[in-house]
């Protein structure tokens, strides 16, 4: 149950860091281009890749694991989830999978997001 706790208040800070950095970022652009997101999204995916190696190294224990990197950078981005688990069917030689797993998940993720608007309208 702790755990959960922690994951919880791990999300609740990223998801807050994210709007926070989100915005500032965006307000640097006179665009209607995302970069604030992006660049979360790649900012998350560093940090995912950094924590990736400390606990590969048994630095922290699988509970700050699950609170970091599920909780606070999953709030954060879940971008970095989806680039850490495609690194790890690299890893894993799975390169048909990693690939089908990034275009599908692009190609079908914006098909939904436009059926998702589609429905509502």
């Amino acid at each position: 149950m702790l755990i959960i706790l922690g994951i919880g208040i791990g999300s609740f800070f990223g998801g807050i860091l994210r709007y926070l950095l989100s915005s500032f970022i965006q307000s640097k652009f006179e665009s209607s281009y995302p970069f604030g997101t992006m660049l979360v999204n790649i900012i998350g995916c560093f940090f995912i890749g950094v924590m990736y190696a400390y606990f590969e190294k048994g630095a922290l224990s699988q509970e700050w694991r699950m609170i970091l990197i599920t909780g606070l950078l999953g709030g954060f981005t879940t971008f970095s989830a989806f680039s850490m688990e495609t690194v790890n069917l690299l890893y894993d030689g799975q390169f048909l999978y990693a690939g089908l797993y990034v275009v599908l998940s692009i190609l079908i993720g914006i098909f939904f997001t436009f059926l998702g608007i589609i429905i509502v309208r």
